[in-house]
């Protein structure tokens, strides 16, 4: 007796495509007259939503930024008036959070003396004379990249520590305990992609590898990256990268599956824009967040539903457009995001919130459909 032949059905599982629903867009801080920029956000183990910034400032570069931070106890729909973590005698700039496993509350920045330049002093003369009163021994003191401890969520904040590396968002805790921070650094006076660690809640930390870039890139195009580890423990980090060229500015990537030990050669993405926020998402896709600064000038976010080996950009995300007066072209971006318990995302970034006036720390409740 001959049997027919028996195929079994070949199933082809069709990806889902990400769209965004938007709940809101509002404005978290406004401070009159005054310029607001560089946020990241977090969410703390009671739930609360806590969001830092550079703000008080004259405007993208000045002598006066400090780091402050806003909270909100209602998922995102008040939010308290600004309070003040850093004020350095240079400029604090770029905040990042956390909160560790611990509880420990830990904010980045850094500090700059761009505004020490006399093509500045012609508009501000106040620059000048702020930067007169700082001696020698003061810009030595502050000049660099910091984080501070507050293990009292917030109320009080322990002395700066300082780290060698700098990113925009600060480091990340990794599923075994240790804190992650890549960030741009120098190695031999060269600029590079350092990766530091912190075994003891970041009261120290040390600088255990670095990221190489193509052959045929230039390392001083790279910078502002940031990493996620996703729950199999590899580690996904991207990158800004400043290419001459302004159509050739994606987003670079790099992997470590050994916790941070040795990283991939840097490859490039197809999203342009920056520069990058990663977190990995309930439903295990990574979301990446950024800034697009040509048209139309906007917030954008993308997603990899195979752990970053390819990105959607065919399906990449507007959370919001941007207003743009043609003194302030650009300016605005630098997003991050966390998710709520109910699978909603909030990210935070900052841009103009009013034709005439200056950035304000902005965002964005929204959902993926």
């Amino acid at each position: 007796m001959v049997f027919g032949t028996w195929f079994l059905p070949t199933f082809h599982v069709q990806a889902k495509i990400p769209e965004a629903k938007i709940l809101e867009t509002t404005v978290l801080c406004h401070e009159p007259g005054r310029y607001i920029g560089w946020p990241t956000i977090m969410k703390t183990h009671s739930g609360e939503l806590v969001a830092v910034f550079s703000g008080n400032r004259d405007d993208h570069v000045c002598p006066y930024g400090i780091t402050q931070m806003v909270h909100s106890s209602d998922n995102g729909r008040t939010w308290s008036p600004p309070v003040t973590i850093n004020n350095t005698p240079l400029d604090d700039r770029d905040a990042g959070i956390i909160q560790t496993t611990a509880g420990t509350w830990v904010v980045s920045w850094f500090t700059s003396l761009a505004f020490d330049r006399p093509h500045f002093y012609e508009k501000h003369p106040d620059w000048k004379r702020h930067a007169e009163k700082l001696g020698p021994e003061t810009r030595k003191r502050w000049l660099g990249s910091w984080i501070r401890r507050s293990e009292d969520n917030g109320k009080t904040w322990g002395n700066p520590i300082r780290v060698q590396v700098s990113a925009p968002h600060g480091p990340i805790q990794l599923r075994d305990g240790r804190l992650l921070y890549i960030g741009t650094t120098t190695f031999n006076g060269k600029h590079g992609i350092g990766v530091e660690e912190s075994r003891d809640d970041g009261k120290s930390w040390q600088m255990i590898s670095k990221i190489s870039i193509p052959p045929t890139d230039s390392v001083n195009l790279y910078y502002e990256p940031h990493v996620v580890e996703l729950k199999n423990g590899r580690l996904v980090a991207m990158f800004r990268c400043q290419a001459r060229d302004m159509s050739q500015r994606f987003l670079g990537q790099s992997e470590s599956t050994d916790g941070g030990k040795t990283w991939t050669i840097t490859h490039k993405t197809p999203i342009w824009g920056y520069p990058p926020h990663l977190i990995q998402l309930q439903n295990d896709w990574i979301l990446v967040v950024y800034g697009v600064r040509k048209k139309p000038y906007s917030e954008r976010a993308c997603v990899s539903q195979d752990g970053g080996k390819t990105w959607d950009t065919d399906h990449e995300m507007m959370l919001t457009r941007a207003i743009i007066e043609p003194n302030r072209t650009g300016d605005l971006g630098y997003p991050a995001s966390v998710q709520l318990d109910d699978g909603s995302i909030w990210t935070v970034y900052y841009e103009v919130a009013h034709p005439g006036e200056k950035p304000s720390l902005m965002g964005t409740h929204w959902r993926l459909k």
